[in-house]
């Protein structure tokens, strides 16, 4: 493949990929296509003819029929219609490889039906794998819903050319015999030549924050609003702020908790904390979900990020953070690991809460510390995980899947 013809799928434009699939094409590295829905493309029209659409074979959004496989069917409704537009694709033009999101571009139906390789993104295989806290647990009907998810996964984990995951701890969740299919690679990162963020007076106030796209308990919000309550019954002088949702879907089941145990007195799990905890309730500032810029903003005058994920597989907020020269404290475990050296570019902590509020104590009172920390991150971050970094990876990847299929054919397999 000189220059291959790559098509990237998924039902939301710029969603998975879309930074890449623009940056690959602008480069000249390849020729790229995104096929997105009717809407997307509409809304997207404006930045190139390489924006295609596909209309999935029935809704997306909203209620399915059956309860228990509402996530099969709606994958159903995108493969279906997927399939369609890029049957009609190659009678114009030969694709190489195909790159789709498991769910959001569901590829279960492209096997065996068309020519290029496919290469299916999967963040993680299900819930059961991926972790969810035994004081939120799901009930039996979505342990059920979970499960078919799961089957989902595993069948493009077999099927697929291959599969990318954005961390080892994600592969790792495969069971061992589909993990020789997944390669490890964390999506591209556009960032913008910020500038670098200043050393700060030991008399200017401090900003302790909690940043990710929802306030949950997957992401530690819970483990957040803990510290700031014995930070703030130490006396400790700062302000704290959450950004992040406080409704909508998360990565956990403490939502139907907070349901039953209030019957719609409470409206969310931040709401429930709030009242756990009234002393940082008192404290906190919550903006809600920003416009990007203003979220930009608000990342720039933040001094400590506290990040004590407890489930997750590496997303884009971490490596935002990272990017932009934040100072930032995550556990010893799990994905975040692979993104921080600890004492380097950021500390890793046990999930012990004194250990925690002991190192936020001393990097209160450490700015060339807190410094160091964010200078290495956003250096790091941005060697390793700006698309430009990335895209020759991408490219080999999806040079090794044409290969792999190319073999299989030989193989007759």
């Amino acid at each position: 493949m000189a220059k291959p013809v790559i098509v990237f799928a998924g039902a939301v434009y710029p969603g998975q990929f879309g930074a890449l699939c623009d940056y690959l094409r602008a480069a000249g590295l390849a020729e790229t296509y995104f096929l997105t829905t009717p809407g997307h493309q509409a809304k997207n029209a404006h930045r190139g003819k390489h924006i295609l659409g596909f209309k999935p074979d029935g809704p997306v959004t909203g209620a399915q029929r059956y309860y228990y496989t509402a996530k099969l069917e709606r994958s159903a409704h995108i493969g279906r219609g997927l399939l369609s537009a890029l049957q009609q694709f190659e009678r114009h033009k030969k694709i190489d490889v195909v790159v789709t999101h498991s769910l959001w571009g569901a590829p279960h139906f492209l096997y065996d039906e068309i020519d290029a390789a496919i290469v299916s993104y999967i963040e993680f295989p299900s819930f059961r794998a991926h972790g969810w806290d035994p004081a939120y647990p799901p009930d039996q009907a979505q342990r059920m819903v979970d499960r078919n998810t799961e089957m989902l996964n595993f069948h493009q984990a077999l099927c697929s050319d291959l599969v990318i995951c954005p961390s080892q701890h994600a592969k790792s969740m495969f069971p061992e015999a589909l993990q020789s299919n997944i390669e490890v690679q964390l999506e591209g990162f556009a960032f913008e030549d910020t500038k670098a963020l200043e050393l700060k007076e030991r008399s200017a106030p401090l900003t302790i924050g909690f940043s990710a796209r929802d306030l949950s308990n997957a992401k530690g919000f819970d483990t957040y609003v803990r510290l700031v309550d014995k930070l703030v019954e130490r006396g400790l002088k700062a302000n704290f702020v959450a950004l992040g949702g406080s409704t909508g879907s998360t990565y956990g089941y403490e939502q139907q908790w907070v349901e039953r145990k209030y019957s719609g007195a409470v409206d969310s799990f931040r709401d429930h904390l709030m009242k756990i905890y009234p002393r940082a309730a008192e404290v906190i500032e919550f903006p809600g979900k920003l416009p990007y810029d203003d979220f930009v903003q608000k990342l720039a005058d933040i001094d400590i990020f506290l990040y004590p994920l407890r489930f997750g597989v590496a997303n884009w907020g971490l490596v935002e953070i990272l990017g932009r020269g934040g100072c930032v404290l995550a556990p010893d475990r799990g994905y975040p690991a692979e993104l921080i050296q600890d004492d380097v570019n950021g500390r890793l902590l046990p999930d012990d809460d004194g250990a925690w509020i002991q190192e936020i104590i001393a990097l209160s009172e450490d700015p060339e510390r807190r410094y160091r920390y964010g200078q290495a991150a956003r250096a790091r971050a941005r060697l390793l995980y700006s698309v430009q970094a990335v895209a020759p990876r991408y490219l080999g990847l999806f040079r090794l899947a044409a290969e792999k299929r190319q073999a299989r054919i030989r193989n007759g397999s």
